[in-house]
């Protein structure tokens, strides 16, 4: 008797982020979505000759026919020959118009060795054909559980191999809630930022610290989170975070906007002493135009006018140099909002999951974080963890220290064949974990052995006196 198999779904996560009448290529099926909007999450639907996607009706199956399953599969040989159906007859019978379960039964039928199959043997053959000739689509919606897996499935070196029974319990361990201020640095594509975004529901505020000339947030964006919820991102330069601590934080050290303005203009439009002066009278019109709208009054200089054929290249230079310069203003708004939640010191967690060396990053970061918080830090190999425990136990401020690795394997579970799956992921990555306290040797100036000294001493002399 052939169990009843279940359907093949395909997870789309990205379902909103591909254009009308887009070919989409997806585990070697291709379709359009246009036929899904404006169906909710969950919805099954099925690949038709053209591509498109129709709603799956639900119907009853039909039962399959019944056939004796044989008792081993010692004398059945591989050779290719069992099949009567050639390639040409299943392209003609999908030109025709017939559906994949009908395929599947066609080749059931005029398999010479089906019947002398196990019923195991039988259950895994349907299945097999199941997953290559039906076109079951069934889009959901994205959470961290399904871009986690998917990253680690097909690209884990993007992710630093990080594991989604990692991912949560480092959000677990990091205490990750609504209304929680919290650093995360992290460079694996937005993942670990997208999962906290998520944890916390668009409440409270998160600071992302990234290395290099900005953040890159490949997975973040697969999440699909509505505008309110990138309101309480803020973004921040590695490269800042000492004058933060010392005090000397300004924006004077940032590239003037006319220098970034005029390498994208030239970029666009090409070199010339033309075209440069060009951009250069853009450049005052927008700069012009930026301080009216924020009240700072500023001379205006007289622009000459450009001849008929150079209007369309000004204008385009124009219209580039000024978004250039908002989006400009609006990162140092940014930047100063960053820097001005980092000097207060309150944060409620830090996260860090860097393929960089943790050891700097957690000493620098965990100077941000308040008293009786938690930390977490990821690391694909057990030794950079292993010095930034020795570390923190020489400079103290910090309590329950652990490193830990998880193991996880997965099962298979099925009627009277349930057994643990013989691949099986080798590891994914080390944590180390931590409370935050006040370190008293620091702020009184003593050094870590007097300070362990002073609470023996007086635990002696409580004893002496009971």
């Amino acid at each position: 008797m052939v169990r009843k198999q279940e359907e093949r779904k395909f997870l789309l996560y990205f379902f909103f982020f591909f254009p009308i009448s887009r070919k989409i290529i997806f585990e070697k099926q291709w379709f359009y979505l246009d036929n899904a909007i404006g169906h909710i999450y969950g919805t099954t639907f099925e690949v038709t000759s053209g591509g498109s996607l129709q709603p799956k009706k639900k119907v009853e199956e039909t039962a399959t026919e019944t056939k004796e399953a044989g008792t081993d599969n010692r004398n059945i040989v591989d050779d290719g020959k069992s099949q009567k159906l050639t390639h040409d007859d299943i392209k003609a019978l999908k030109d025709k118009g017939i559906k994949g379960q009908e395929i599947v039964q066609q080749l059931i039928e005029n398999s010479t060795t089906f019947r002398d199959k196990t019923e195991f043997a039988q259950d895994k053959y349907i299945k097999k054909k199941k997953k290559k000739y039906e076109a079951i689509i069934t889009i959901v919606k994205p959470s961290t559980r399904i871009l986690s897996t998917m990253y680690y499935a097909r690209e884990p070196g993007k992710i630093n191999y990080l594991r989604y029974d990692t991912l949560a319990q480092m959000l677990t361990w990091g205490n990750v809630h609504a209304g929680n201020k919290m650093i995360v640095m992290e460079t694996c594509a937005g993942l670990v930022l997208g999962a906290v975004m998520e944890r916390m529901g668009g409440y409270g505020s998160i600071i992302n610290m990234y290395p290099g000339g900005g953040p890159v947030r490949a997975a973040t964006n697969c999440f699909g989170f509505p505008e309110s919820f990138f309101h309480m991102l803020y973004d921040f330069p590695l490269s800042r975070v000492d004058s933060v601590l010392s005090g000397t934080f300004s924006l004077k050290t940032m590239p003037s906007e006319s220098e970034d303005s005029m390498a994208v203009a030239e970029d666009s439009n090409g070199s010339g002493d033309d075209k440069q002066q060009s951009v250069q009278d853009a450049d005052i019109e927008c700069s012009t135009v930026l301080a009216m709208e924020s009240n700072q009054p500023e001379e205006q200089e007289v622009v000459d006018i450009p001849t008929e054929g150079e209007a369309f290249d000004i204008n385009k230079a124009k219209g580039t140099v000024c978004d250039k310069q908002k989006k400009q203003e609006e990162r140092r708004k940014k930047l100063i909002e960053s820097a001005a939640l980092l000097k207060d010191k309150d944060v409620d967690g830090l996260i860090i999951a860097s393929r960089f060396h943790p050891a700097p990053l957690l000493l620098s970061l965990l100077e941000f974080v308040a008293p009786s918080r938690p930390f977490v830090v990821y690391c694909q190999y057990k030794e950079p963890l292993v010095e930034c425990y020795t570390k923190l136990r020489e400079r103290g401020g910090v309590i329950n220290l652990k490193l830990s690795e998880t193991w996880l394997r997965s099962y298979q579970v099925l009627p009277d064949r349930s057994h643990p799956k013989l691949m099986m992921s080798g590891g994914g990555g080390y944590l180390l974990t931590g409370i935050t306290v006040i370190n008293e040797a620091i702020k009184t100036g003593d050094n870590t052995e007097q300070a362990a000294i002073q609470p023996a001493s007086k635990k002696r002399k409580l004893e002496e006196h009971l």
